[in-house]
This record gives C-alpha cells, structure tokens and sequence, in this order.
C-alpha cells in the first residue's frame, strides 16, 4: 500500500466534518497555552517544517524562473521557424554545395506548408559615429527577417525590399550598440561608418531578450542589420564562403513545424548530394525538450526539498508522543471528569495541525528570503508562484494530520484510570 492510499484511508477514517469538529475553537486555545508553555520546543519542532516550506518554495522559485527564462530565450527565435545553418562556413568540397539563395525557392515550392523565409550572411567590421565601437557583428538579410524573429522597433524604421534591391546603404541598430554610439541622440536619420561605408540608420529596435539558438547565443540588441545585396556588392567576401550563413523558414500552421523540419532535411540533403553539412535547430523541438528536462528538474528538486518536510513531520510525532508521556495525568483527569477520546484526540490533533501550520507560515517567509538572496548573489531569474505556496502550506498542514494522528489516537486510547496512576 502506498502513501497516498494510506492518507486517503486515513482522512475516510476520520472523516472531514469529523476532523471540522476535532478543531474546536477551546481545544485551539489549550493548543496554543501548552505551545506557549514550552517555547522553546514549540520553536525547535517546527523548524523542520519551517525550513521545509522554505526550502520548497525557494527551490521551486528557481526551477519556475529557469523554465520563464528558457522559454522567452527559445520563444524569441520564432516558434513557428526552422533555422538551418552550414556546420563549415568555408567550402572544401567543390562538389558539395553550402547554403545558397536557391535554397530558399527550392524549399518555398516543395513544402507546402512555408510561409516565407530569408537568407542571412555575417561578418565583423568596426563601426563609427563620433567615436569608434570596433569589431562589430553586422547582419546582412532581408525585411523578411524582422517579422520572421519578430522584432519591434523603439525608433525609425525598417529597410525595404527596395533598399535591399537597389543595394541601398541603409541599416538598422539594436538598441545597444545604438545607445553606444548616439548616447542620448536621436539615432535615425543619422550617418554611421561601417567598415569603409556610410549607412543612414533607418531605425532602432526595441530591446530583445538574449534568444538562444542550440549551444548558441544571439543578442539582438548589439548587432546592426543592413539589406543582403548591400552587404554583398560593398565588402569583400571569401569565395569559398557559403552565399549564406544561414537561412530562416517560417510554417504557416504550429502543428506542422516538426513535420516540415523532416522534410526540410531531406530537401536539403539532397540538394547538397547527400552530404550533411549542415545543422538545423527547430525552436517548438528545443522548447519541447526544455520543458521536459525542466519538469525533471522540479521533480527532483522538489523532492529533495520535500525530506525536509518528512523530517519535520517526524520531529512533530517524537515531540508529541514525549508530550503524551508528559500530560499523561492530565489525560486521565480530562477522561474522569468526561471527557471523550474524540476530545482527547482532537485536543492533541489540533496541536499537531497548529505546530506544522505555524512552520508552514513561517516557512513561506524564509521561502521569499532564500529566494530574494539566491536572486541578488547569483542573478538568476527566480520567481514564486502562487501555486507553490498553495502546496507549502497544504502538505505542511498534511504533515500535521498525518504525523500527529498517530500521537493523537495513543493519547486517546490511554486508560483513564492507568493515566491517573502514572508517575
């Protein structure tokens, strides 16, 4: 028989309006005058559950604001997008091709279900204003690429399918590396030196959480995007470098992302005269699988935050079992004057409840103090939920039907006169 069937039965036991009645509002107040008389017991039983409580929610905390931060990385990439991209930027094998344009169109007439997509090549130069930011990261692509990754604009605006046409030596900021150069001017309108070529700035994007994109990171905000074509005809590029770096497909309909990764793979595959030298990364797959490695996470970490509550609850049952032996004469005055094993059960029932219920609280607080620390030392991104403490303070509460039942039902069965005997 497992745990929960045993507290199931438990609770068919005793019943739920039965337990109502056990916590009578003077068995309450004679709990509270014993926890008050031993303080320091009261303090040293509960501070199993106090740091059970505490212990949980902290680490839940943690586990809840890894799960927030991976998602919004993740969901940044676009989760209706299919990201392919060359394992070597360098061709080697003349017979076996890289990335190319007509990668694209061969993928947006085979798999019915892409939307659209764009290529998108990289490289480094620095870049000025009044003062110089070297070695920076500038993206060349298509308009396409803002709406497939979802970027919003703090300023400005976009370059056009025109601009990309026509070469146009115009560019877009991320919000960083615009705050570098312009400081607190207006970027758009403005002239920037990228290499040896002038840019206008069309616009700047608004700020964008860091994505990340398998084992790679890609901050938005410190990268400048100018048209693909303008990219190519201005700056010098390897010849044996792929026309692209990578390219970005997006799925009409969300439950057929995973299906068209497959048969993206095969289109690709076969076009590169089956050579993998290629990687994709789906981001529905990647947060699939975060979810799932996150979920694990919680699980574990609950649990082992979760012995400290089992030690509490065990602590609760020693303690009240000593303080049977201890009111063993007062148990046999309360059953010769009338008094029932119910009121004698519930008596020491509701001492028990109050004990784990007290830590429970308790333990909330020290929950959001060991969260607010975690948070302020180490950075991470923690956050409480409602439902953690919903589950603190009901399983602390458990702890103290369960744990002290047992106390309870022995002191309830002592025989009066045997009780009024003991020494």
């Amino acid at each position: 028989m497992n745990i929960s069937q045993k507290i199931s039965q438990l609770f068919k036991k005793i019943g739920a309006s039965r337990l109502i009645q056990l916590l009578k509002s003077d068995e309450i107040m004679m709990s509270l005058h014993s926890m008050k008389e031993h303080k320091t017991r009261t303090f040293l039983t509960m501070l199993g559950i106090i740091f059970g409580v505490g212990a949980v929610i902290s680490m839940l905390a943690i586990g809840e604001g890894a799960r927030r931060k991976a998602l919004d990385q993740i969901s940044s990439l676009g989760l209706k997008n299919i990201i392919i991209r060359n394992q070597s930027d360098t061709q080697t094998d003349t017979n076996v091709p890289l990335l190319e344009d007509n990668d694209i169109e061969a993928l947006l007439n085979i798999v019915e279900d892409l939307s659209y997509g764009t290529g998108l090549i990289t490289m480094s130069r620095d870049v000025k204003y009044e003062s110089l930011l070297e070695d920076r990261k500038i993206i060349g692509t298509s308009p396409d690429y803002f709406r497939l990754m979802e970027l919003d604009l703090s300023a400005g605006g976009f370059f056009s399918k025109m601009d990309n046409k026509n070469h146009n030596r115009v560019c877009v900021l991320g919000s960083e590396i615009a705050r570098e150069l312009f400081k607190l001017e207006s970027a758009p309108g403005k002239e920037v030196k990228i290499g040896d070529q002038w840019f206008h700035v069309a616009g700047v994007l608004d700020y964008k959480p860091v994505s990340t994109a398998g084992n790679t990171q890609i901050n938005y905000n410190k990268h400048i995007f100018v048209p693909l074509n303008s990219m190519r005809l201005r700056y010098e590029r390897d010849p044996k470098k792929a026309e692209l770096d990578q390219l970005i497909v997006h799925v009409g309909d969300s439950e057929k992302v995973l299906g068209s990764s497959e048969v993206i793979e095969k289109v690709i595959f076969r076009r590169h005269n089956s050579t993998k030298n290629f990687e994709m990364v789906v981001p529905e797959e990647l947060l699939r699988q975060s979810e799932e490695t996150q979920r694990i996470f919680n699980i574990v970490m609950g649990a082992i935050a979760g012995i400290s509550l089992l030690v509490g609850g065990i602590g609760i049952m020693n303690i009240m079992l000593a303080s049977i032996l201890e009111r063993t004469r007062e148990i046999g005055l309360r059953r010769s004057i009338g008094a029932t094993k119910n009121d004698i059960k519930g008596q020491f029932l509701t001492e028990s409840i109050l004990l784990s219920l007290g830590g429970g609280i308790t333990g909330i607080l020290l929950g959001y103090i060991l969260t607010y620390i975690v948070t302020f030392y180490t950075e991470w991104n923690t956050a409480v939920t409602l439902w953690s403490i919903i589950l603190s303070v009901g399983v602390s509460s458990l702890v103290g039907i369960v744990f002290g039942y047992y106390p309870a039902k022995k002191a309830a069965n002592l025989d009066p006169i045997e009780a009024l005997r003991y020494e």
